[in-house]
């Protein structure tokens, strides 16, 4: 469900929705009650706007309550830990963003990959296609390029088309619990693939010294022969 920007803004003057420390937009109690009244779904439903996403972009209104990966970050580990690091669970949240605007969800396509394809190519794809849409292809595209085609498929399954992982094992025909591992492990990609690589990761400059021909660095306060 896409919400406008104005409406966006208007809810967050009657008070019906609110800014959170995470950039998202939640009901605020008010607006559940509002939502319930009119029958909508009883979840927590969010709204999630891109980082860098024009200030009149539309957001996208999802139901946390159905998200499969929105359920294992709410889950704790023997650790306290989430089952999902936060990390992990905003790069999911942003390709599920990035695969609603694209046009690509189950209600409007069967096969993903040929919408996909026609982001890469000439212009010129369905007619409604706007320019946002097809700009969010390409995006998609290259996320899941990056992740690769052996962990591309569980990230649209889960994130994408809200499968949770059982169901994904019996369309896979995996061991059980193993969807869990193989998720990870395709989240730990994408984030990579969102955020770039760690300082740490990065490899540091080689060091250079200009220094006269008889120059001899100090070792322990001694000059260097």
């Amino acid at each position: 469900m896409r919400v406008d920007a104005a409406d966006l803004e208007r809810s967050l003057r009657d008070g019906l929705t609110a800014r959170v420390a995470d950039g998202t937009i939640a009901l605020t109690a008010r607006g559940r009650d509002r939502v319930a009244a009119a029958g909508g779904p009883a979840g927590r439903l969010v709204a999630r706007r891109l980082d860098g996403d024009a200030a009149d972009a539309a957001a996208v209104l999802v139901n946390d309550a159905e998200s499969p990966l929105a359920w294992l970050f709410r889950r704790r580990g023997a650790d306290g830990a989430p089952l999902v690091p936060e990390a992990e669970f905003r790069a999911g949240e942003r390709l599920r963003i990035e695969f609603a605007r694209a046009g690509l969800m189950p209600s409007v396509t069967s096969n993903w990959r040929t919408g996909l394809a026609s982001a890469g190519g000439a212009r010129g794809g369905p007619a409604d296609a706007t320019d946002a849409a097809l700009a969010a292809r390409d995006r998609v595209r290259r996320a899941l390029d990056a992740v690769g085609p052996e962990l591309s498929g569980i990230l649209v399954d889960v994130c994408c088309f809200l499968k949770g992982l059982e169901a994904v094992e019996a369309e896979r025909r995996w061991p059980a619990r193993s969807a869990k591992v193989v998720l990870r492990l395709a989240l730990a990609r994408l984030a990579g693939h969102y955020d770039g690589p760690r300082p740490e990761a990065r490899r540091s400059a080689p060091m250079r010294h200009w220094g006269a021909p008889d120059y001899r660095p100090e070792v322990n306060g001694g000059t260097a022969s």
